[in-house]
């Protein structure tokens, strides 16, 4: 009695879990396991720590580094670089990024959205997703550290110098944030290559 009653205490809201995980990232794909599209959310939920602490540190000014009084010459806020406006733009290109891998994962990365202009309706080439994907990982993987001064703009030294410093529990929480990202180009290979075999076989038996 209490399992049948725990089980359908707890159905109700698994329809409305679905319906919201659906509308966040679309549609699954026929034939797509479970372990992928857990591996599409680790890839895009990878990349928001090193956002966060990004757009703390360097729009709101959180002491997750050392502010300098005055900028050291070269580094002022007249570059690019030191603009909130990049590192917010920066922040938001880094997660649509990540977030393109539920398209190996779902439908709208098997059939155009029909929003899209003169393709939507249309079958979305293999290679049309597997080549950008896949030079995406191998980027990712033979450049994981790069990631670091990537996303950054600049590099992080322990020491005060030219780029910007964090020490102690700063550096800490640092490698907090970024070192998720070597998550997102080992998933995202195994993602494209699943998603290119899952492909192949369903033309196969076409």
């Amino acid at each position: 009695m209490t399992t049948r009653t725990a089980q359908a205490s707890q159905r109700p809201g698994q329809p409305e879990t679905r319906s919201l995980l659906t509308r966040m990232h679309g549609r699954t794909a026929a034939g797509v396991p479970g372990w992928a599209v857990l591996a599409a959310f680790v890839i895009t939920l990878s990349v928001l720590p090193s956002s966060i602490w990004r757009i703390a540190a360097m729009v709101f000014n959180a002491p997750l580094l050392e502010h300098p009084s005055e900028p050291p010459i070269g580094h002022g806020p007249e570059l690019i670089a030191d603009s909130p406006g990049y590192i917010i733009g920066l922040s938001v290109v880094s997660e649509a990024l990540a977030f393109l891998a539920f398209g190996l994962v779902c439908r709208w990365g098997e059939v155009w959205p029909r929003w899209i202009p003169g393709l939507g309706g249309h079958r979305v080439p293999p290679l049309a997703a597997v080549i950008p994907a896949g030079l995406g990982a191998a980027v990712l993987m033979i450049f994981p550290w790069s990631l670091t001064m990537i996303a950054t703009g600049r590099m992080v030294t322990g020491h005060k110098g030219g780029g910007l410093v964090v020490h102690g529990w700063q550096s800490v929480a640092f490698w907090a944030a970024y070192l998720p990202l070597a998550l997102w180009g080992p998933l995202l290979a195994l993602l494209t290559v699943h998603y290119q075999r899952r492909r192949r076989s369903r033309t196969g038996n076409a």
